[in-house]
């Protein structure tokens, strides 16, 4: 073994951590620690399922790169709550921080104070592209450009001029909002009109919100779904309660049940964000940066759309978390 490469490997399972800023300065000296590096990722909606295949990955990737994460947040959605958290995360001396940045304004000082005391803070889930924020890097999806590509998809079955339902799980998510502008600037120029419905994020509850809302509105036989919850909820209200009579659906992200309606031909597509990345490639990122210095970059998590011929693909692997 070269000294090179033995220097590599004592440095694995230590924490290298560089003396000047956490942004990444040459020419910056380093020192050796015994313990691991310790990450923490902080998001809104906590103990949403969505999230669990996100926590998998970071589980996954922090047995591969020899660190101990963190997974907390918030129960619901409060962003004042949720900015405290970075503030006490670097109080409680982590040395990289995750944060899902679900508001374009929300973080920016939390963030900023955060890189200035020395730790490297990266976004996953949900960009801050709305405003100038001093993370360094997102793994996270394109969401306005996924909105217009469910559009895109399912355009051609909306006749023009038609009113179409459109539902959100959560009230002032960014990414939600971006999706939803992506779907109604494509269905636009069809010159479709909606209806907006917040369901909220659990899908049993939202299935009684979608049938309410299809028979306020009974010209309505399309409904646009923006994020996990919202989508199984509106197949699931298809199946019980408009099953045969011409109603479809489509929106975003997999559950087993979503996947098993879509089968079954209630979802006609969901927008797969891969939320696995986003939780394996921030720890590999804080980790490498941390280490040696190497800078993170913002990474797509994509928007492949599963429809009935590819659902049972990845039914398996989501019931086992990994999409």
């Amino acid at each position: 073994m070269t000294r090179l490469s033995i220097g590599l490997a004592l440095s694995w399972g230590c924490l290298l951590v560089p003396t000047a800023s956490a942004t990444g300065a040459e020419d910056q000296s380093v020192v050796q620690h015994e313990r691991p590096l310790r990450l923490a990722f902080i998001t809104c909606c906590r103990d949403a399922p969505f999230f669990e295949p996100v926590q998998q990955g970071m589980r996954d990737a922090a047995a591969k790169m020899g660190v101990e994460c963190k997974w907390m947040g918030v129960e619901g959605v409060d962003m004042a709550a949720q900015a405290r958290l970075i503030g006490e995360a670097v109080a409680q001396g982590y040395d990289g921080i995750a944060v899902n940045l679900v508001d374009p304004e929300a973080f920016d000082e939390a963030v900023a104070a955060a890189i200035a005391r020395g730790v490297p803070v990266v976004g996953f889930n949900t960009d801050d592209h709305a405003t100038p924020n001093a993370r360094l890097s997102c793994v996270n999806q394109r969401l306005y450009e996924a909105g217009r590509a469910l559009a895109e998809h399912v355009a051609g079955d909306i006749p023009a001029g038609a009113h179409v339902l459109m539902t959100m799980h959560d009230e002032g998510v960014s990414s939600l909002l971006d999706r939803l502008r992506g779907l109604q600037d494509v269905l636009r120029e069809k010159r479709v009109r909606w209806t907006v419905c917040i369901t909220g994020n659990d899908a049993a509850h939202g299935t009684d919100v979608v049938a309410s809302a299809l028979r306020t509105h009974p010209d309505i036989r399309v409904v646009l779904g923006t994020g996990q919850s919202d989508t199984e909820a509106a197949g699931r209200a298809l199946e019980r309660d408009f099953a045969g009579q011409g109603y479809w659906s489509a929106g975003f992200d997999l559950s087993p049940t979503t996947l098993r309606l879509i089968q079954a031909g209630h979802i006609r597509g969901t927008v797969d964000q891969q939320p696995y990345v986003q939780g394996f490639y921030p720890v590999v990122q804080l980790t490498l940066l941390l280490r040696y210095g190497i800078q993170p970059s913002s990474l797509d998590a994509g928007a492949a759309i599963i429809t009935r011929q590819t659902a049972a693909q990845v039914l398996e692997l989501t019931r086992q978390k990994y999409r």
